[in-house]
């Protein structure tokens, strides 16, 4: 009896005794804290006793030249959260900070992250490697003076083999997605369900990216949605229809040279049913052809200094100039020769979103039956491809589209791009 008293009491006193413990190791919450531990001090470097001591839902704060409480001063003070968080699984979490000024930030009582100087509002990253279970964050920050930010967030880092799947709970891909994950492709008919667990069956959205390698040549881009969608090729927006709509299949057509190209498509789901699908083909269609100003059918010439190169555009690239006139020599010019088989083709330019002021851009058709003028308005057809009519064409080197930087407006008044001119048989 007395044996099992006194282990009793053993028992007891470890309990109770400060630091003693039955097992090695430390022993975790059950759950992860529901809100931030914060702390406040009047000084900049946490010391002494705390002015203000509250919980706090979330850390996301833009004082801007205001005060966290009435208890703490405006600059000049410094705060600390802690908070264990709960991880579901092993992998690589990324941490995020947002601070104006200094800021360092700890998982499980290592730094990971050290921005502890003045500086205006600047952003830290870190990635850590963490075991499923708890562990314990800690934020430290301080303001020197003028405006004060402190803003921290973490995600998962998923490895991506596929497309990066990032899906938000609003129509807008605002904030930060609720789930992100590697989807195998862009096929999806959830009818009046959700994607995932956690995300909505209605009034969501969804962006997804890659890169993919492809060999050169026109390619066309199907996308089959309910509801909206725009999507991205070689940073060119191909496809813009963001509204409403029953399901709808949309298709755009672009020249991509070798190489990886990378993709961008984004989404969303107002009510009833949803559908994203997204398909592409080599080809643009029977008998289309698109000579742009990486092509070898594209000539320029006139002044070389008056030349600019911008990296936007059709295919990633455009040449532009100031207006020129016909008094003054050396006038720059530009002219897409295709390689057509004989007959009738519908021409468009591509008017690329920059570099494109000028009201009266004067293409020149040469065709069959004779040369045609058409004037086009580029500052009000940006980021388009606009039609230049239907002719009938040789299939020679007489067949080609010319442009001059001759605007009739007053003398370099007006930028003029010449990016990429198309022709589809009709």
């Amino acid at each position: 009896m007395s044996r099992r008293i006194v282990f009793s009491l053993a028992v007891i006193a470890a309990l109770l005794l400060p630091g003693a413990a039955l097992a090695e190791g430390p022993i975790s919450p059950d759950h992860s804290d529901p809100t931030w531990a914060a702390s406040y001090w009047n000084n900049v470097d946490l010391s002494g006793t705390p002015v203000l001591e509250r919980a706090e839902a979330d850390l996301s704060y833009n004082w801007g030249y205001g005060s966290p409480d009435p208890a703490v001063v405006n600059d000049y003070f410094s705060a600390r959260w802690t908070r264990y968080l709960y991880m579901e699984q092993s992998g690589t979490y990324r941490f995020t900070v947002t601070s104006d000024d200094g800021v360092r930030v700890f998982v499980d009582d290592v730094q990971i992250i050290n921005g502890w100087w003045d500086h205006a509002a600047q952003t830290f990253t870190a990635d850590r490697t963490l075991g499923a279970g708890h562990h314990m964050v800690r934020v430290e920050f301080y303001e020197r003076a003028g405006v004060a930010v402190c803003q921290f967030s973490w995600t998962q880092v998923v490895p991506i083999s596929n497309w990066r799947g990032e899906y938000y709970n609003n129509k807008n891909l605002s904030g930060s997605p609720a789930l992100v994950r590697d989807d195998a492709s862009i096929n999806f008919d959830w009818g009046s369900g959700s994607p995932a667990g956690g995300i909505n069956a209605d009034l969501f959205s969804v962006r997804w990216t890659r890169t993919v390698s492809f060999a050169a040549g026109n390619y066309t881009f199907s996308a089959t949605v309910d509801d909206g969608v725009k999507l991205w090729v070689n940073n060119h927006l191909l496809i813009d229809k963001w509204s409403d709509h029953a399901r709808t299949t949309f298709t755009g057509t672009i020249y991509l040279p070798a190489g990886s190209i990378p993709l961008k498509m984004e989404y969303y789901e107002n009510t009833g049913v949803a559908e994203a699908r997204l398909s592409w083909s080599q080809g643009g269609g029977p008998g289309e052809v698109i000579v742009d100003d990486k092509s070898a059918g594209f000539q320029k010439g006139g002044s070389p200094s008056s030349w600019r190169i911008a990296y936007e555009g059709y295919n990633g690239r455009l040449y532009w100039t100031k207006n020129n006139d016909y008094v003054r020599p050396n006038y720059n010019w530009a002219r897409w020769y295709p390689s057509l088989t004989a007959g009738k083709y519908e021409v468009y330019v591509y008017i690329p979103f920059k570099y494109t002021t000028t009201a009266k851009a004067r293409y020149w058709v040469s065709h069959r039956d004779g040369m045609t003028l058409r004037v086009v308005s580029q500052s009000a057809n940006g980021d388009k491809w606009v039609s230049l009519g239907t002719y009938w064409f040789r299939g020679t080197n007489m067949d080609y589209v010319s442009l001059s930087d001759v605007t009739y407006e007053p003398y370099l008044s007006r930028l003029i791009a010449f990016d990429a001119v198309k022709w589809v048989k009709r």
